[in-house]
């Protein structure tokens, strides 16, 4: 390792990192307001501001492959031939590092006819000479065979974690080598899919190292060929030419014609005022404050690369935001009894009107109203300031009742259900027709954000006042709104309410250009006041029940624990990772072929211990550890303090813009995921209870509600047919899989058609099937081959979803609600597979969700109708759960079956189950 006080030099593999960036964000990509993709851009400068930050090299500089074909393609013209295409939003976004790398004043190095490999090493090499440490910031294995005491790997950290650097202990570790350069042979071996590296037939990683282990190089081998045996004997021999061929092509060469300078590699301050308008462009607010690049002043230009010119970049746009202070506006406050009367008789005529409320904090339940603001002319707006005592607060809340009341009024809000809460505190409803800004662009762009800040920014070119500059960040020092002066609160809820009259106006007309418009108004905004409705009832929770649950968990987590030491042999931590591999895999041998990871451990993750759940019978009661341990902490403990006072009740907040899918999800608490596969997790639910004696917990529950949509939509007869005959569509299914008669079916045939008919919906591989079921590859492609083979429709309906979204660029559920893929057409096969099994899934998923929430709608009217004193609670993925006042049980039932079953007609039967009890786990 290198000694204190040497230079250190960092190489950084551009490619490799700008790669990484991307797929580390592609399951949840990060968007501007323009819909520009900065998940490469932000992962990059992310990467960089944590090398300069932590690591503060002495020289640095940023190495790219150039795209001119390099000596290895006519070596073997077959190299990297079947690389998959870099990803369009991807390609997008190299202009832009280039420009970030380069406003960070940090060099970028390119030699034609060689790779960013090549020249990393060639420097990494002339920088050793000269007495440098160097670092290759890369997370590429290859590099591997460059390591020296004074050349090392340094592999960045996965989301935010710490980086490893790599010298010549942890490559013989990873490896099993004595010398970085067997590392070659290694790979010349066994191959490199990614740059078509030929390397040897049936030679994976763990035979090359064993090999190279052995008999120390390539050439060891062949001149003790004959101590080898069988097909492997056979192959090598077969295959000398290529071996050695895929040797020189792994080799990453040390001799490029290029300078080491270490002058043009020193990193100097960077440039603030050309990072601000890349960053303000990509709207990455938390980095312009981290760096302080809010009050940046022009600098130089751009500086050129230190060797030759890049190619040139497309140029970057950027156009002048508005803001408060550079848009003409009248904005006023109303203070008196006067004042306030002139403003309801203007609101009283107007046939919309925005309003907003400004609070003391962010729980409607618990908040308090510091002001209201109106705006029904763009560019003007009111604010109402409320005094401090509640009281007199509430005095003049009832003065704005009738407006509020007003049918005919349509009232417009960005996140309304939040205002409806608040003023429902106040006993104010909100009655007539309502518009909610931020749903309205959920429905028009489900997978971008939906925040005001955004939505301005999209739409108006417009920055508004950020709650942050009011009253600072979140913390034990931010202040309320009450502490505000009345001229900038003013100006704060006033820009609110005027902005979200604008966006009304901006966005509406896109509701109809992406045919969401009866969505939007049958749908997303008669739900809203259902949702407020059920938030705030809440749901009771008995905490004395959870308490005594906990004490008793925390003993099976203590039995468990010694049981678990005692099969082990040895005391340990046992809810250490560290000091469980070990004992694990390397005294136990319950894995001989487990491996360590980057940081130097075993992987112990849930996903590997239920692979090797048979081996010993440590596993098992490891994993029942660790899931009675995640329980008692996320639920067991944690649920009782999320009680409000006040009600006694746990009241969730339900998201109606989170899933592009059109699921509902909720937080404070989340209880959309309360485990309920296993006995320990059902016995959570049972803590949910009744209001009082006079209620009962009433759930229901569409019974496979997702395989009968998938059976409309497909139109397949023979599953049409089972689920309106009310037959048991997984026996059917194991019957026409296995093709025996259905009463032939047994237990465990059944379990794998019924993973197979769910998996299916999600795109399911051979692969994923297998280990779910903990059963062969090949026997799981015979199911999944035997499934298409009985439901041919099933396998029709897919590929139609697919080639429809490569077509129109979208899908669309019962309701017309749109799940755009961009990346459909993705010359990737990674991020193309991941938009067709969208392709598929959204519209299953998307139609139940449009399902359950008009029975929602419909519920909640018939209740509001026949003035029931029974409340809706609760909605979990297909289930819903109600607080009914037991007089009113059967009228309760019938109501709730009707409304469910009845909510669309899709050509196949909706079937609901439910029951009452006395707590949510009896009922269900």
């Amino acid at each position: 390792m290198p000694e204190a006080g040497q230079q250190k030099l960092f190489l950084l593999d551009a490619f490799a990192l700008i790669y990484r960036s991307y797929f580390a964000f592609i399951r949840n990509p990060r968007f501007n307001s323009k819909g520009v993709n900065t998940s490469a851009m932000l992962g990059v400068t992310n990467t960089i501001v944590q090398l300069l930050e932590n690591e503060k090299p002495d020289y640095v500089g940023v190495v790219f492959d150039v795209s001119a074909p390099t000596f290895r393609h006519d070596m073997y013209k077959e190299y990297k031939a079947n690389r998959e295409e870099m990803p369009e939003d991807l390609r997008k976004s190299i202009p832009y590092i280039r420009k970030i790398i380069e406003a960070f004043n940090i060099p970028i190095i390119e030699k034609a006819g060689y790779e960013a490999d090549d020249v990393i090493g060639t420097l990494a090499k002339k920088a050793e000479k000269e007495g440098f440490t160097t670092y290759m910031m890369t997370p590429d294995k290859d590099y591997a065979q460059l390591v020296s005491e004074q050349v090392l790997m340094f592999k960045p950290g996965k989301a935010g974690g710490d980086a490893e650097v790599w010298g010549m202990n942890e490559v013989k570790e990873n490896f099993g080598i004595e010398r970085a350069e067997q590392m070659i042979d290694i790979l010349g071996l066994m191959g490199d899919s990614a740059d078509n590296i030929p390397g040897c037939p049936g030679i994976g990683p763990k035979t090359a190292q064993k090999l190279i282990g052995e008999f120390g190089s390539i050439d060891g081998i062949y001149e003790n060929i004959d101590k080898l045996k069988g097909k492997q004997k056979e192959n090598l021999v077969e295959h000398e030419e290529q071996v050695r061929l895929s040797r020189t092509l792994a080799t990453i060469i040390t001799d490029v014609p290029i300078e080491f300078d270490k002058k043009g590699l020193t990193h100097e301050e960077f440039h603030k005022e050309d990072l601000r308008k890349l960053f303000e462009e990509l709207e990455f607010k938390s980095l312009i404050a981290r760096l302080g690049l809010s009050d940046a002043q022009p600098e130089m230009a751009f500086q050129g690369t230190l060797f030759g010119t890049p190619e040139t970049a497309t140029p970057i746009e950027t156009k002048s935001v508005q803001t408060i202070e550079t848009v003409p506006h009248q904005y006023y406050l109303v203070e008196t009894e006067m004042q306030r009367a002139s403003l309801r008789a203007e609101l009283s005529v107007q046939k919309e009107f925005c309003f907003d409320t400004e609070t003391t904090g962010l729980d409607p339940h618990t908040a308090e109203i510091v002001c209201m603001s109106f705006a029904f002319r763009t560019h003007e707006a009111y604010c109402v300031t409320l005094p401090k005592k509640r009281e007199e607060a509430q005095k003049i809340m009832d003065e704005f009742r009738e407006v509020f009341a007003d049918e005919k009024v349509v009232k417009i809000g960005q996140n309304i259900k939040y205002d409806i809460l608040i003023l429902n505190n106040y006993n104010i409803p909100v009655k007539g027709k309502l518009y909610d800004t931020m749903l309205a662009h959920y429905l028009i762009q489900p997978d971008m954000k939906h925040n005001l800040d955004q939505l301005c920014l999209q739409y108006l070119n417009y920055e508004k006042v950020h709650t942050e500059e009011l009253i600072g960040k979140k913390g034990k020092n931010q202040l309320t709104m009450r502490s505000v002066s009345n001229e900038k609160l003013r100006d704060y809820a006033c820009e609110d309410a005027d902005l979200t009259l604008q966006l009304k106006l901006a966005i509406d007309p896109e509701l109809d250009k992406a045919n969401v418009r009866e969505l939007f108004d049958s749908i997303e905004m008669p739900l809203v006041p259902v949702l407020a409705k059920m938030e705030s009832a809440g749901v009771k929770l008995n905490s004395d029940e959870l308490n005594k649950y906990a004490v008793d968990l925390r003993e099976q987590i203590i039995q468990l624990e010694k049981e678990i030491i005692e099969l082990a042999g040895e005391d340990f931590n046992v809810s250490s990772p560290k000091q469980m591999g070990p004992i694990l895999f390397e005294k136990l041998k319950i894995d001989s072929n487990a491996k360590k990871t980057k940081t130097k451990q075993y992987s112990t993750s849930e996903d590997v211990l239920i692979r090797l759940v048979d081996r010993h019978p440590i596993v098992q009661k490891i994993l029942d550890y660790r899931g009675l341990k995640k329980l008692l902490s996320t639920y067991v403990e944690a649920l009782p303090l999320l009680v409000d006072k006040q009600t006694g009740k746990i009241h969730t907040s339900y998201n109606q813009a989170i899933a592009a899918t059109g699921r509902l999800s909720s937080v404070n608490p989340n209880l959309q995921n309360i485990p309920i596969r296993d006995a320990a997790g059902r016995e959570i639910r049972k803590a949910f209870i009744p209001s009082d004696d006079e209620h009962v917990f009433l759930s229901a529950d569409y019974s496979q509600i997702e395989l009968r949509i998938m059976a409309a939509l497909s139109e397949d007869e023979e599953m049409k047919r089972a689920f309106n005959e009310g037959k048991d569509i997984h026996s059917i299914t194991a019957a026409k899989i296995y093709k025996i008669p259905e009463d032939q079916v047994d237990s465990d045939m059944r379990r794998k058609a019924k993973t197979a008919n769910f998996g299916i919906i999600y795109g399911i591989s051979a692969f994923g099937l297998a280990q779910r079921l903990n059963i062969s590859r090949t026997e799981a492609k015979e199911l999944i081959d035997g499934y298409f083979e009985s439901f041919p429709k099933i396998k029709e309906f897919m590929d139609k979803q697919i080639k429809l979204a490569q077509e129109q660029g979208f899908v669309e559920t019962i309701k017309s609600r749109r799940r755009y893929l961009n990346d459909i057409n993705s010359a990737n096969a990674v991020v193309r597979g991941m938009a067709e099994r969208n392709a598929i899934n959204a519209p299953i998923q998307g139609s139940a969700a449009d399902i359950i929430k008009i029975a929602m709608i419909n519920i909640h009217r018939e209740m509001e109708a026949q003035k029931l004193q029974s409340n809706m609670i609760l909605q979990v993925h297909d289930e819903l759960n109600f607080d009914v006042y037991k007089p009113e049980l059967e009228a309760m039932k019938k109501l709730v079956k009707t409304n469910m079953e009845n909510a669309v007609n899709i050509g196949v039967q909706l079937i609901v189950e439910m029951n009452a009890a006395s707590n949510w786990l009896d009922a269900h």
